[in-house]
């Protein structure tokens, strides 16, 4: 086992060619502990250069609302009134913290997620 950071795109192709070979290793074994260290350069690698953003908040609020098959008469009742609710998902009135929690709590949007500036 030798280990350097990896620091290019050639380095990060090695890592994971190497990776993909030793997949299958035990754990408690020098495979096994090469890959757990090989995991952690390669999660560092990617967090740095292949970062993914949050998504907009009403965005998400719009597509948990699809994926759960809600209305905008449905958002009113976790947020309040009908026109609060279409206000919302019309970006002219920014969330509150009470509409975040009921957010979180009933329709299970991270609060990261909400809290952002749109």
């Amino acid at each position: 086992m030798k280990f350097r950071p990896i620091k290019s795109e050639q380095d990060y192709q090695i890592a994971m060619k190497r990776l993909d070979a030793i997949f299958d290793a035990k754990i408690g074994t020098p495979e096994g502990d090469e890959l757990e260290i090989l995991g952690i350069l390669i999660e560092h690698y990617e967090n740095e250069h292949f970062s993914i953003d949050l998504p907009d908040p009403i965005e998400a609020i719009k597509f948990r609302m699809e994926q759960l098959g809600l209305n905008q008469t449905d958002l009113a009742k976790i947020i309040g009134l009908r026109s609060r609710a279409s206000e919302i998902l019309n970006k002219k009135r920014k969330l509150s913290i009470e509409m975040i929690r009921h957010l979180h709590q009933k329709m299970n949007i991270s609060a990261e997620v909400l809290i952002q500036d749109y």
